[in-house]
Order: structure tokens, then sequence, then C-alpha cells
């Protein structure tokens, strides 16, 4: 069963745990609800929908980022077909920091974040000073530490977040990852391209 912490003491356990001795505090952050919202990829008007719970700290994601995702991209999102929904589902504390960075950066660079995070995932997922690893792969897309520091201070995108991994849960009975609904459909775990073929030909048939 899902359970995610809540509140201004995870959000400081979070840092702790991502940074070391901290002597901080949850502060406000503008615009939570637009971070908040979905983050698609591809045109908005596709036709058929995949929707992907994932966490940025999980080896399998990667594994569907790095091999499956660039020949579903180049065959139907390309191609006006297929649009992607991104959703957090975070497990750890360093995946849900992540996450909250990921979700800072804006709808513009969203998607090169979540790149970066995945390719350095063996970096900052095992680094001694999880923040500082977190930070240096979103300077690579343009954040500053400020920002980053910013983010994981906000209890509203914390709770933000974790909403979203929770109502996938209660939803779609989402519990690892990586999870699809691919034109309603349910698909678990990092499946090859022709998983995800037959079910987008069988949906564009229709």
């Amino acid at each position: 069963m899902l359970r995610l912490a809540q509140g201004l003491a995870f959000v400081l356990t979070l840092i702790l745990a991502v940074s070391g001795p901290f002597a901080g505090s949850a502060k406000a952050l503008d615009g939570v609800p637009e971070m908040l919202g979905d983050r698609v990829l591809g045109n908005p008007d596709a036709p058929v929908t995949i929707i992907e719970y994932a966490s940025l700290g999980c080896p399998h994601c990667r594994e569907f980022h790095d091999e499956t995702l660039p020949e579903i991209k180049k065959t139907y999102i390309d191609t006006g077909k297929v649009k992607l929904i991104f959703r957090d589902f975070p497990l750890g504390q360093r995946a849900t920091a992540a996450s909250m960075i990921a979700r800072c950066s804006g709808p513009i660079r969203y998607f090169a974040l979540v790149s970066i995070f995945f390719r350095d995932q063996g970096i900052w997922s095992q680094a001694p000073d999880g923040l500082a690893a977190l930070t240096a792969s979103a300077k690579k897309a343009g954040m500053s530490a400020t920002q980053v520091d910013a983010c994981l201070r906000s209890e509203e995108l914390l709770q933000g977040v974790q909403k979203i991994a929770m109502d996938g849960n209660k939803e779609h009975g989402v519990d690892s990852t990586p999870f699809f609904i691919v034109a309603g459909e349910k698909v678990s775990g990092a499946q090859d391209f022709k998983v995800f073929e037959e079910i987008i030909e069988r949906a564009l048939a229709k």
C-alpha cells in the first residue's frame, strides 16, 4: 500500500537526507499550482494518450526513457499521434527531491531536466552529498543553487508532488514504477516498444 509522509517535518527530513545538517525552514514558493500541472510531451490534441507514473530514482524508469521512449517519440509522439503525460511517483526522499526540482524548472525545461536526472541517476542517488549532486544536475538545465534550495523548502510543492502519486495509487492502482495507462490500458514495468505499439495501433484503428 502506498504511504507518503506529509508536512513540514518531512520537508526538513527530506532536506537533511539529501544534504546533511541543515538549519533552514520551509518557505512559501510562488506559482506552485502551475508547477504541479500535467507535463505533456507532444501535441496536447493527439488522439492517443500515454500516462506515465515514474520515479526519477527508479532504474527501470531510466531504462524505459533510455531505450523505449525514444522509439515511441519518433514513431508516434513526433508525428502527432500520441501525447505522453508524465506524473510523479517518487520512491524515496532523493527521488522526491528530484521531482520537486524538476517541477520548479518550469514547463519548457521540464523534460530536459527529467532526462538529465535519469542520466545522472547513478550519481545523485548514491552521492554522500545528495543535495550537491542534485544541484549539479539541475544546473545543467539552467537552474541555480538558490532556485533548487527554494524548491526543496516548499511544503506546498512537496505535498502537491505526493498528491500526484497518491491519486495515481487511488485512481489507477499504481504501486510500482514505471506504470503506464496507454489509451486506457494499464501497462506495468519497462516493457518493450512492441507492447506499446500494439496498444497504440489498436487505439488508432478505432
